[in-house]
This record gives C-alpha cells, sequence and structure tokens, in this order.
C-alpha cells in the first residue's frame, strides 16, 4: 500500500459536524476499512475510513504490532500514548489532540484518530514563528506530556480556525526529555487561566486525569506526569531548554 490521496477517499470530517461524543463512539465501534498507509512515517501508519450509523470519516489507525523498536520507550507502548496524550488533551478542555481512541483493526490493537483536514492555504513557518495563543498553549501541552518530538509537521492548523498536535507516541517518559519548536515562551509567566487549569487537574487528579493515566502508561510514567505540572504550577513559567545537551529541537524539524 502507498500513502492515499486523503480528499478523494474519505471524508476528513470536523469534530464539531459530528460531535466530540459521536465522533469518539464512532471511532471506537465504527467499521474500519484500511484504504492505504502512510509511508512517511516511522511506524506503520494507516489510512482508513470508519463508518457506523450512516456517518463516515477518515482516520488513521496505528496498530501496536507495526511499532518500531525504540531505545528510550518501551516496545509495544507508542499507541497507548498515543491515547494517553488524548485524554491530557481531553481533560485539560485544550482541545490539542484530535479525538483518539484504542480499538482493534485488521492487525490487532492500536490507535485510532479522527482524520485532520489541514488549511492548505496556511504559511505553517510563519505560523509557528508568531505568538499565536493557540500554539503557546500547545507550548504548555507539550511540558505536561513530556513531548520529545513536536516538529513542524505535527502542528495542524484546520479550515475552521482549530489548530491540533498529532503523533504523540514518544511522550510521557519519566526524564524531562522535551524537544519542540515552539520554545518561544521558553521562562515566561504563564497566563492566569493556564494556572487555573493545571489547579483543577491537580486537584482532580485521585478521580479525574490519575486513573486516565494508569490505564495507559507505567506507573512511574503517570507520577511523573503529576510532577511536572506540580512543578509547572510551583514555577509558573513555561519550561526552558535543559543545559545539559539534551537537543532542545527534534530532528528533522519538519
Amino acid at each position: 500500500m502507498t500513502s492515499p490521496d486523503p480528499v478523494a477517499l474519505a471524508p476528513a470530517v470536523p469534530v464539531a459536524q459530528i460531535g466530540l461524543a459521536a465522533a469518539l463512539e464512532l471511532l471506537t465501534h465504527g467499521e474500519l476499512e484500511v484504504i492505504g498507509r502512510l509511508v512517511v512515517a516511522s511506524n506503520a501508519t494507516l489510512y482508513c475510513s470508519v463508518s457506523l450509523d450512516g456517518v463516515t470519516a477518515a482516520c488513521v489507525h496505528k496498530p501496536v504490532a507495526g511499532e518500531r523498536p525504540l531505545w528510550d520507550f518501551p516496545d509495544g507502548t507508542l499507541s497507548a500514548r498515543e491515547v494517553a496524550a488524548y485524554r491530557v488533551s481531553e481533560m485539560t478542555g485544550w482541545e490539542v489532540v484530535p479525538p483518539t481512541v484504542m480499538r482493534d483493526g485488521p492487525w490487532g490493537p492500536g490507535m485510532c484518530q479522527l482524520w485532520v483536514g489541514v488549511d492548505e492555504q496556511c504559511d505553517l513557518v510563519a505560523l509557528l514563528r508568531s505568538e499565536d495563543e493557540r500554539l503557546a498553549r500547545m507550548a504548555l501541552f507539550d511540558a505536561v506530556v513530556n513531548n520529545a518530538d513536536r516538529k513542524g509537521g505535527h502542528v495542524l492548523p484546520t479550515p475552521d480556525g482549530h489548530l491540533y498536535g498529532v503523533d504523540h507516541g514518544v511522550c510521557f517518559a519519566v526524564p524531562d526529555k522535551l524537544r519542540t519548536l515552539l520554545w518561544g515562551w521558553a521562562g515566561r509567566p504563564l497566563p492566569p487561566e493556564s494556572i487555573e487549569v493545571l489547579n483543577r487537574v491537580a486537584r482532580d487528579w485521585s478521580s479525574g486525569l490519575g486513573p486516565a493515566l494508569a490505564a495507559l502508561l507505567a506507573p512511574e510514567e503517570a507520577a511523573a506526569t503529576r510532577r511536572r505540572i506540580t512543578r509547572l504550577l510551583r514555577r509558573e513559567v513555561y519550561p526552558s531548554p535543559r543545559e545539559d545537551g539534551w537537543p532542545a529541537v527534534p530532528w528533522p524539524p519538519f
């Protein structure tokens, strides 16, 4: 299979059009049909259609069986990390990650994520160099999930003005591994509304994000996420690059 033409093969249905609950139901229980493979991805990434009750949408399916082993992340855990990133996005209300679930597919279990239609008229380089508040929120999200790979190509502006981030398989490591193009806010004070969100997540941890992450990550990884939130609240500033030689920017950057 080769990379398909997404526009020609299946509709990119915005979440606002079908509703979040319906999108999650569609991804979880819909009939999954593999159309092609996105060959530029390092892990097996399948472009699919998913259909349920007369609704059809495009989606991405990444089976656990197609994950490439990494030296610094346990084998077979990348799909669960993608779902965990969605749960952080959902429970903070930041809506950084498109609807994402774990489900069975033709090659066994894996993540399934709603396909995002991109605004082709957007100058992505100019956007990434801007002070856009949507990027600031994404930068804070990356700090919470410890994203080790925020490339420019993982930032998806949509025609309706939303900004999504995708490809979160290398998040939630216990050591600090933050690598991103979004360092423009490093050292700046966190906005009051972001502090309020983090305080809410921390306060409700035992009944909210804690159990959600415990079902998807190793116990020490979930605990490290809570510590990162606590540290952000204590310092009330966006994080800065490490000073020990760890690369601050992913390669390639796009």
